[in-house]
């Protein structure tokens, strides 16, 4: 049974399939990989269509951002400055 779920409204893509949303993307989608930093959304409500989806929404890609570099620092226990050497800027 699949339990993957929206990272942000916890649904389960029977309505609207989920996409793997790497938190980091363009230069870093791979360090995103790497690093566990990739989060399920559905495609149309979380993720790219609707005002509140992370593609449309700076507010919320910047919570997602900074979800990521906590994830990062915590998992891999780094600090602020090792986060930002690794992805290129802090967002806390």
């Amino acid at each position: 049974m699949d339990e993957r779920r929206c990272f942000l409204c916890g649904r389960n893509g029977a309505e609207d399939p989920l996409d793997l949303h790497h938190i980091f993307g363009g230069a870093y989608r791979k360090k995103s990989e790497k690093y566990g930093l990739v989060v399920y959304l559905c495609h149309r409500r979380c993720h790219i269509f609707a005002p509140s989806a992370v593609h449309q929404s700076t507010g919320q890609m910047q919570r997602l951002k900074r979800y990521g570099q906590l994830k990062a620092m915590e998992d891999q226990r780094w600090t602020e400055e090792d986060f930002r050497r690794e992805f290129g800027k802090s967002y806390l």
